[in-house]
């Protein structure tokens, strides 16, 4: 069968490479959360949950290691053999996308992450905390 864009439609059992081997390549997981830290940084510091994990790397790759839990509303007609930095997990844990990838041989090759003030005093926020963000990227890699 095809999909909409005209290529075959691959299941987790059919995304093998040539050789019979699963296919190497990349899949980056991001997200973006927030904290507050008040006077007593050690003491009180406030951490959001994380609101949408998202996904870039081959759609095979991704749909492969993620199946239904993969959100692809943003980009539904990519081909397989395509990259997409657009979808993102229905789940909202990074242990959970972190153990799928480690199942499915992925082990972490790199991180990243920064951070800004995004609300500070003298902008009208409270007198003693800051509300910071951040976005952490993880880079998975499968030979």
């Amino acid at each position: 069968s095809r999909s909409p864009s005209g290529g075959p439609l691959l299941t987790p059992s059919q995304s093998l490479d040539g050789a019979g081997g699963r296919r190497s390549g990349y899949i980056t997981i991001g997200y973006r959360g927030s904290y507050t830290i008040g006077r007593e940084a050690q003491a009180d510091a406030k951490f959001r949950r994380v609101a949408r994990i998202t996904v870039c790397g081959k759609t095979a790759l991704a749909k492969e290691v993620f199946g239904e839990t993969l959100n692809e509303s943003r980009d539904p007609d990519r081909p397989p053999e395509r990259y997409t930095a657009r979808y993102y997990l229905k789940f909202n844990f990074l242990e959970q996308a972190f153990d799928r990838l480690s199942e499915a041989g992925f082990r972490m090759a790199a991180c990243s992450s920064t951070g800004t003030c995004a609300f500070a005093p003298e902008q009208g926020g409270p007198a003693d905390d800051k509300i910071w963000t951040s976005y952490t990227e993880y880079v998975f890699c499968r030979d």
